[in-house]
């Protein structure tokens, strides 16, 4: 049985992913396994089109389609990503329907659920057969316990390739809504205040709504607001994922290119920062992704705290809570607060929408200022408490040699805040915590376990 794997790793071979696919291959031998190197060769897949059609004819030829990537900011590369879109491009899906299909990662467990449930989105679009996914932490291989559920996964993959297994849709086909933005005239501009507002897009000439909303949007305001098109940045590739920003955060394209230059003193000095963009598959462009990959030379450490951020986008947003969830996670990360987002899905008819989505746009330049003027950042909620304590443990531990400047930031930040370090808590262990053993201790706990959890709030009340 053929196998195509589709690598979504930039280090091709020496990509920690293709070390599992490799033990498949070992585990599996009676069947190829085909790795064909996307991220790596995304360059060549774009500009030959010999090279694109020779991967599709292996996807065509192939009994089953292994998608196999590590995450990259709680996603596929950018460049699997543009692979992605260039299947649509040129009319390719067609090679890809019907075909059983899995996923395989690699990570530290950081949202690896968003990038799973995208890939699993697009093989629903392509109309692929899904089968399962498979998730492991990088050193999962290292273990017999590790190598022995891989074994199981690969084995109930390649079973349901071999009968030809049923399997159910989970993501409903987007609807696209055809739809004509037309802004009205700007009554009362927004005063900015000082504030230095920075809107970053990447529309193209044909994306009319998103143009027209960010061009309204840019009109609300008065002040200093700066429009930057991500097609107008020198960004020569995409994330390398070779590390050497670990120790002192120094991407390994500084001089080469102009990203680390824009993002410092585009992204860095903004009070407020609106991303603009339209939705390509289900998830932004591929430009976008990049964007975002290419902003880890910061590594795990936030590098806009503080900053009020909103989102322009055309298309149908609502329609994928995943993405939501992707750039509210970001955000989050970011130790900033999200704003909100617009999009053109408001409004039954031309004439309504349009008007509304005026008054959205409006809406959403004056919150963003009077938050910035506040100083407000909302309370994080389990996408930014849960993902900087994955971090944490991890640059605290194996991963402090690799990122080192990580581990300089979080200890200037106070990220290391491990609750085993507190004193008090520690002695309530080890000499309470043995009390609830007997019967009529632990009874006058429970009776009074609700009035003691709130007793400690009492003070900060006046008296009455």
């Amino acid at each position: 049985m053929k196998i195509a794997v589709l690598n979504g790793s930039p280090k091709g071979e020496t990509s920690v992913t293709m070390q599992y696919v490799r033990y498949m291959q070992q585990e599996f031998p009676q069947h190829d396994m085909e790795i064909i190197h996307i991220a790596q060769r995304i360059k060549k897949i774009e500009r030959d089109a010999g090279a694109f059609q020779d991967v599709i004819d292996r996807v065509r030829a192939s009994d089953g389609v292994l998608w196999a990537f590590p995450l990259y900011i709680l996603m596929v590369h950018g460049n699997y990503k543009r692979f992605i879109e260039l299947v649509w491009e040129r009319g390719a899906t067609d090679a890809f329907a019907g075909k059983h299909a899995a996923t395989l990662s690699t990570s530290i467990h950081f949202f690896d659920h968003t990038a799973h449930n995208y890939v699993h989105a697009i093989c629903d679009d392509l109309e692929m057969r899904f089968t399962g996914s498979f998730s492991a932490e990088m050193q999962d291989l290292l273990k017999e316990e590790g190598r022995a559920t891989l074994t199981t996964f690969a084995g109930n993959f390649f079973r349901a390739v071999e009968e030809d297994v049923p399997t159910p849709r989970r993501y409903a086909p987007l609807v696209a809504r055809a739809f004509d933005y037309e802004p009205g005239p700007v009554e009362r501009q927004v005063d900015a205040g000082g504030k230095r507002v920075v809107v970053v897009t990447d529309a193209e000439p044909h994306q009319t709504n998103l143009i027209r909303m960010t061009d309204r949007f840019v009109a609300a305001l008065s002040g200093d607001v700066e429009v930057i098109n991500l097609h107008d940045v020198d960004i020569k590739g995409g994330c390398l994922g070779c590390l050497r920003c670990g120790y002192d955060n120094q991407c390994a394209y500084l001089g080469k290119d102009g990203f680390v230059d824009f993002y410092n003193t585009k992204q860095k000095t903004a009070d407020v920062i609106v991303f603009a963009g339209a939705i390509r598959d289900r998830y932004l462009s591929s430009t976008w992704k990049t964007f975002f990959d290419r902003s880890f030379f910061n590594t795990h450490a936030p590098s806009l705290m503080g900053k009020q951020f909103g989102f322009i986008i055309s298309g149908p947003l609502r329609q994928i809570p995943n993405l939501q969830e992707i750039l509210e996670g970001w955000i989050q990360m970011q130790r900033s607060n999200l704003a909100g987002f617009v999009t053109d899905e408001d409004g039954e008819d031309a004439a309504a929408g349009s008007a509304e989505i005026d008054g959205l746009l409006h809406h959403l330049a004056k919150r963003l200022i009077r938050l910035s003027d506040q100083g407000y950042v909302q309370p994080q909620t389990f996408l930014g408490v849960g993902g900087i304590k994955i971090f944490r443990d991890d640059m605290w531990g194996r991963l402090r040699i690799a990122f080192q400047a990580d581990h300089r930031a979080y200890k200037r930040l106070g990220v290391y805040d491990f609750p085993q370090r507190d004193l008090g808590v520690r002695v309530l262990n080890t000499f309470v915590a043995p009390l609830m053993r007997i019967p009529r201790v632990r009874e006058a706990f429970t009776k009074r376990m609700k009035e003691g959890m709130v007793q400690p709030y009492q003070r900060i009340f006046q008296d009455e």
